[in-house]
């Protein structure tokens, strides 16, 4: 069994320095509480900058957890293909689980857009909160699935804005667009995109679909059925990821 993996917002020393580390609070809370682990036993940590460190548990008690670190291993699992994940904001529970299935197919970074068909206006107080929420399961969706940097959760911006950013301009984008002439898989044959956008429930409407392709996104298709905003956004990226891995290996 692999050791449980934590994030940690700090740089970590590559090499061992003889010194315990303190664990930040809420990784030392799940130790200690929810896997009920012990001193002795193996962790994974990571610090954002690229690998992981094999540490051990030095103490658990009242104070939190420490640990050693016994080794750095630069290992990386991150895409050889940077793809940005343009999600418009959708109800909460959706939102996340977008969030955290993207970070787990290698997106480089995920940036929420206000459609005319979001859920919610997130902006002011509660757009940081609900910023520093996703960018929690980023985090937590890293240690899952054996990511060892973190990609940006940016914060919400109109898909107008977007279009008009530096963001569209940094590379070919696809928009999904039920009964376009086009699929995805084609588009991916052709030419990887650097960023796939993704509508609310209820799709986006015409006009920002055009407003789309005027900034130069291609409208493209998943199928026949009608696929809820969170689905759409795993199964495109899932094509994409599946082109990125055939290109890697062929």
């Amino acid at each position: 069994m692999s050791a449980p993996r934590f994030f940690v917002d700090r740089p970590l020393p590559h090499t061992p320095t003889g010194r315990d580390f303190e664990l930040p609070e809420a990784a030392a809370r799940h130790v200690a509480l929810a896997l009920r682990m012990r001193p002795g036993d193996a962790l994974a940590l990571f610090d954002g900058t690229g690998g992981e460190f094999a540490a051990t548990i030095t103490r658990i008690d009242k104070r939190g957890v420490a640990a050693s670190i016994d080794r750095f291993d630069p290992v990386e699992r991150e895409s050889p293909h940077r793809v940005t994940l343009v999600q418009a904001v959708i109800a909460n529970d959706p939102m996340d689980w977008a969030v955290r299935k993207a970070v787990e197919l290698g997106v480089a970074a995920v940036q929420p857009v206000l459609a005319a068909r979001s859920q919610g206006s997130a902006r002011g107080e509660k757009s940081e909160r609900r910023l520093a929420h996703w960018r929690g399961i980023a985090v937590a969706a890293c240690e899952q699935c054996g990511r060892n940097r973190v990609p940006d959760v940016l914060p919400v911006v109109t898909l107008a804005d977007w279009l008009d950013g530096p963001g569209a301009a940094a590379g070919r984008a696809v928009v999904l667009a039920p009964g376009a002439s086009r699929s995805l898989a084609d588009a991916c044959a052709a030419a990887l995109p650097a960023a796939v956008i993704v509508g609310p429930e209820g799709g986006f409407t015409d006009d920002e679909l055009a407003l789309a392709a005027r900034r130069g996104a291609e409208r493209v298709d998943l199928g026949p059925r009608v696929l809820r905003a969170e689905t759409a956004a795993v199964a495109a990226l899932a094509i994409v990821d599946a082109f990125v891995a055939a290109a890697s290996t062929g």
